[in-house]
């Protein structure tokens, strides 16, 4: 059985068990933490995640190898404000979603709000979509997220039509929505 988001464990203590142990203790076991991993990889599949935020192959197929790295291709912002390239969401500690906790995922993927109070983008379809989805398969999704291996690629900046591109940290640090 699940515990609710806000019922988890120390946080601390489950940053330095690791990812498998940490969702073996929020899921029930080694066995239901793998059917949550499994889950998680599913529905990062099926929502979108894979697709906009894994740099593509030339044949137009995601790059297994580079899953969730930050996409290689520009997204339109809506409203037409400009472009932006999907970061990275590995839990590497520079350039993608290391020092998040899996409530910030959760919160970011059902909120469209980031830990350093950011508003993502509508391209990610936040308000339409992931808002409905389930505690339970939000965090499943944020259990997948942080068993990736980290993986360094830090992606353009959004840009608009006089905005100029700069990397994700320097984002990062200034707060700019994405």
């Amino acid at each position: 059985m699940l515990r609710k988001i806000d019922e988890k464990p120390n946080v601390r203590v489950l940053a330095k068990l690791g990812a498998a142990a940490a969702t073996a203790l929020l899921f029930g076991g080694p066995a239901q933490a793998s059917d949550v991993l499994a889950r998680g990889a599913y529905l990062a599949r099926i929502t979108g995640c894979v697709g906009c935020h894994t740099p593509r192959a030339p044949d137009g197929g995601v790059v297994e190898g580079r899953l969730l790295s930050g996409g290689d291709h520009t997204i339109a912002a809506a409203g037409n404000r400009g472009r932006f390239y999907p970061p990275n969401l590995t839990p590497d500690m520079e350039t993608g979603i290391g020092s998040w906790q899996p409530r910030d995922i959760v919160k970011a993927i059902k909120t469209g709000t980031t830990p350093d109070g950011r508003v993502l983008s509508t391209a990610m379809p936040w308000r339409s979509q992931y808002d409905r989805l389930t505690d339970s398969d939000a965090m499943a999704i944020a259990a997948y997220l942080k068993s990736l291996p980290p993986i360094r690629n830090s992606v353009p900046l959004a840009s608009g039509p006089s905005k100029p591109a700069a990397s994700f940290e320097k984002q990062s640090q200034g707060k700019t929505a994405r």
